[in-house]
């Protein structure tokens, strides 16, 4: 069983930036492919970013290319995602998720482990 926690939503100008964090309580954080998704108000959730085990392998939505970053830390089992430029259409709760299948559960959107979610609004 993997818990997830994210943390460093909030609210934010158009322009601004944020930094979500998600921390893991997996024994092997490093098997473990970590991602974003996000789900705007009256939207269906959306795949948003994911990173491989080993860092190696990072995939982003065309919406968020050039304008996310995700990256992991494995010793200290935390996942970010560095959100920049940020616009009123990135306002969304945003969740961390979790998979030992690999980065192409993402694609599917069906990874096995789910955060509760961080708000995030960008207001103009």
């Amino acid at each position: 069983q993997v818990q997830l926690v994210e943390s460093g939503g909030g609210s934010v100008q158009v322009g601004g930036s944020l930094r979500l964090s998600c921390t893991a309580s997996a024994r092997t954080f490093s098997d473990i492919a970590m991602g974003w998704f996000r789900q705007a108000p009256g939207k269906e959730r959306e795949f948003v970013a994911v990173i491989g085990g080993s860092g190696r392998v990072i995939n982003y939505a065309d919406s968020v290319k050039g304008q996310f970053t995700i990256s992991r830390d494995n010793a200290k089992k935390t996942m970010y995602l560095q959100m920049n430029s940020l616009k009123p259409e990135d306002t969304a709760v945003y969740y961390c998720a979790a998979s030992f299948w690999g980065t192409h559960q993402f694609m599917s959107g069906e990874p096995e482990y789910w955060g509760q979610g961080t708000q995030v609004t960008v207001s103009s």
